[in-house]
């Protein structure tokens, strides 16, 4: 690979070894079929780091629609206490 920014190591965007491994197989084969393969291999590393940085946003997406919804659950409940205290209020005159 002559980028070697394409197949170095992010802590986000971290290739499997398996895919760092066949790029340093690929180094060690002759130009004519590094030429053939090598294209190949970039765009199978483009196409994982793109999947990762996709399962990176869902899992963000995730947390914040679990976070939300523990505020909208809190949130019910205290619409909840404030209409059942009302009503006893209301009851009570």
């Amino acid at each position: 690979m002559t980028d070697t920014s394409r197949v170095a190591k992010s802590p986000t965007d971290e290739l499997p070894q398996d895919l760092l491994d066949l790029a340093g197989a690929l180094r060690s084969l002759p130009l004519e079929h590094r030429q053939t393969i090598e294209p190949l291999l970039c765009r199978v590393i483009d196409s994982t780091r793109r999947r990762r940085r996709i399962l990176h946003l869902v899992q963000d997406a995730l947390s914040q629609l679990r976070l939300d919804m523990k505020y909208l659950l809190f949130d019910l409940e205290a619409t909840r206490r404030e209409r059942d205290e009302f009503r006893r209020q209301t009851e009570q005159d």
